[in-house]
């Protein structure tokens, strides 16, 4: 199996791009491109008993570990919904890489 089938095959994705939660963080996109999103889930609100993101910071940033974390910011918005964050990263993802 090659690299890019075992890291696709080992992480949910979205779109073809591997999707990683980690609390409030969500992490989009491969590490071995230029770019990748990173997610911050900023407010929930409650939905029946489900916790439902209402706002959601999106970074675009560069995977040039050489870069401070200022430099690697490429764009950045606020949505309020985790489709909208999803879909604009998904825009960014495939117009960069």
């Amino acid at each position: 199996m090659s690299e890019n089938n075992a890291v696709k095959n080992s992480f949910f994705s979205y779109k073809g791009y591997p999707l990683v939660r980690k609390g409030d963080e969500i992490y989009y996109g491969n590490m071995y491109d230029n770019t990748v999103i990173w997610m911050q889930i900023l407010d929930k609100t409650k939905v029946g008993n489900i916790d439902v993101a209402s706002r959601i910071r999106i970074y675009q940033m560069k995977t040039d570990d050489t870069l401070s974390p200022v430099e690697r910011i490429v764009k950045q918005s606020e949505k309020t919904s985790l489709y909208e964050a999803l879909d604009i990263s998904y825009v960014w993802l495939s117009r960069q890489n």
